[in-house]
């Protein structure tokens, strides 16, 4: 097999295996490789199309690369004698057809804006995948919702008990955020979805190249509009990664939630055994691995982000081969969300919520006791703040029964709770945490028929992001098709 083509007009001298090993980008290039095929032949039809290249050396090359398409890539085009599969494949081409054929196949091409455009045909197809994953995921959102609409649980800020909620207000509070990490990713894909094919190194090219023709052939919208940024840019790669990176915090969030839910201390969920795990010495022990593995994968995934800024941030125009150290934080944070998001789902799916439990902690820890103070507001004219003094006085004494909101009052505030009609009957039912729920009923609040309306709401918001991603999901798989069968019809 032939060493590096590119090496030989300007440059002398072997590499060390070193060398070679610390330039070659084969792993990450692995992800981009069934895209690269892609582009090539978009680029060969464009070639022919516009009569740069003949009929006889473009069929030829097209029926290797269909052979390649077909039957994959040979190894040898992934060894590191070549600093990239795109090198490796144009050996292959020349070792198969001579250069007299397969040296063409290069004519008003880059490397640069080829390597971008099969990064962004990745891309695309990992954003879609990430959402049609946070699309189920949200769905099962919404389903445990709905079941849960009166299950009534504790609601906590700093760890503690605050006020009543419901299981279903908690499980829409993550839904509403994975929404949104929906519509960012949606966005991003908008941005995403130009051409660089055509840019060449960085100035274009002046072969008459046809770039809105190759760019619809790929599946693109349009060519980028600027030759330079189409090579030298990669915020396409931060902000997918930022894209991710936040829909792991999330993740990371849930998780945690999970974890502490699952421990004896809480008692709310039973996870499936399936994604847990025991220990080696203690066989009592059912741990929440996968929950506690995807709480790390959000670390992975800000990692790659913060990898990525810091590689591109100081980088001067145009291209530069830092670049290339860039693409392999991009496939490995990606792969830890799409990972991750999926596993959520069947692992929420599968739980099983213990609602006596979360009921029973719900009133816990005077978790009602703003009900109570809004009640000396709402039914006997007190201020909040003395109403709130009131109350809190009497949680120091450590008792909401009549007699010591009695005494707090004359103490706190020197009033009588019981001059102005407060009874001990009114007190139980403001501290009732269903109670507290249900009238808890403007817009955003955990009553049942709020709820019930949020979930209307967000199912509508699903059903369009649902839509939007299978007409991207078609419109790009049709792309592909037409382009492979354009292939087809060229060498017959």
């Amino acid at each position: 097999m032939r060493t590096d083509q590119i090496r030989e007009g300007r440059l002398a001298g072997e590499r060390s295996h070193d060398i070679e090993h610390f330039l070659a980008s084969m792993d990450a290039d692995r992800w981009i490789a069934r895209a690269d095929l892609l582009v090539d032949m978009a680029h060969l039809l464009g070639l022919r199309r516009q009569g740069i290249i003949e009929d006889a050396p473009a069929c030829a090359l097209m029926a290797a690369l269909l052979d390649f398409y077909d039957h994959g890539l040979p190894p040898e085009a992934f060894s590191e004698r070549f600093e990239d599969v795109h090198a490796g494949k144009e050996a292959c081409l020349l070792e198969r057809l001579g250069e007299e054929v397969g040296g063409r196949l290069h004519i008003g091409r880059s490397r640069n804006d080829e390597v971008a455009t099969c990064i962004r045909i990745r891309l695309k197809e990992e954003v879609l995948g990430l959402i049609h994953s946070l699309t189920d995921l949200r769905r099962t959102l919404l389903d445990l919702a709905a079941a849960h609409r009166e299950s009534v649980m504790p609601g906590f800020t700093h760890l503690q008990h605050a006020q009543p909620t419901t299981l279903a207000h908690h499980l829409l509070g993550y839904e509403q955020s994975f929404s949104r990490d929906t519509a960012r990713l949606r966005e991003a894909y908008v941005r995403l979805d130009v051409s660089p094919l055509g840019s060449a190194a960085f100035a274009s090219t002046g072969y008459p190249l046809d770039r809105e023709y190759t760019a619809r052939l790929l599946g693109f919208s349009r060519p980028a509009p600027n030759s330079m940024d189409a090579v030298a840019s990669r915020d396409f790669v931060i902000e997918v990664l930022a894209d991710a990176a936040t829909c792991m915090t999330t993740v990371s969030r849930l998780c945690e939630d999970l974890v502490l839910w699952s421990t004896s201390f809480f008692g709310f969920v039973r996870l499936d055994d399936a994604y847990c795990s025991s220990s080696s010495i203690m066989p009592q022990k059912k741990n929440p691995d996968v929950a506690e593995i995807m709480r790390a994968k959000a670390g992975t995934v800000a990692g790659s982000l913060t990898a990525a800024i810091t590689i591109t941030k100081a980088l001067p125009m145009s291209y530069n081969r830092d670049l290339q150290e860039v693409t392999p934080h991009l496939w490995h944070g990606l792969e830890a969300a799409r990972q991750s998001v999926p596993l959520l789902s069947g692992m929420i799916a599968t739980a099983v919520f213990d609602t006596e439990r979360m009921a029973a902690e719900a009133g816990r820890g005077f978790s009602t006791a703003t009900d109570l103070a809004d009640a000396l507001v709402r039914d006997y004219g007190l201020p909040f703040r003395t109403a709130h003094r009131i109350v809190g006085r009497a949680v120091r004494h450590g008792s909401l029964d009549l007699e010591t909101l009695e005494a707090a009052a004359r103490e706190a505030a020197g009033i009588s709770v019981l001059d102005l009609g407060l009874t001990q009957e009114k007190i139980e039912t403001v501290l009732d945490p269903r109670h507290a729920v249900a009238t808890r009923r403007i817009i955003g609040g955990p009553a049942s028929e709020t709820v019930a309306s949020q979930i209307d709401v967000q199912r509508e918001t699903l059903a369009g992001d649902t839509a939007w991603l299978e007409e991207r999901e078609m419109a790009l798989s049709r792309a592909f098709e037409t382009l492979i069968l354009e292939a087809r019809r060229f060498t017959e």
